[in-house]
């Protein structure tokens, strides 16, 4: 192989190793997107979630499995009923 083959070989294998430590997405994948809904009535919830910063995603997010295969809701933090449920502890089930 010659200099400059291995220059070049080189070359690529120190910009791969580069750009591989550059983070692809500066806040992560988080589930939420946007604020989040302010409530959402009790009896329509089956489950809630928190899930605490992680390497996937910086924020907390409060997640809210609705009944009856309706989906699911993102409670905005800053409302009063997402910091009961962070009070309360880390996962609620069907006993709301």
């Amino acid at each position: 192989m010659s200099v400059k083959g291995t220059v070049i070989v080189l070359a690529v294998i120190f910009c791969a190793t580069i750009v591989q430590g550059f983070p692809m997405f500066k806040g992560g994948r988080c589930l939420c997107i946007g604020p989040g809904v302010r409530a959402v009535k009790v009896a329509d919830i089956e489950k809630a979630t928190i899930i605490y910063p992680s390497n996937n995603c910086d924020k907390t997010e409060v997640i809210i499995t609705l009944k009856a295969h309706k989906g699911q809701r993102c409670l905005n933090l800053k409302s009063k009923q997402a910091s009961i449920i962070m009070k309360v502890g880390y996962q609620i089930t069907s006993i709301l």
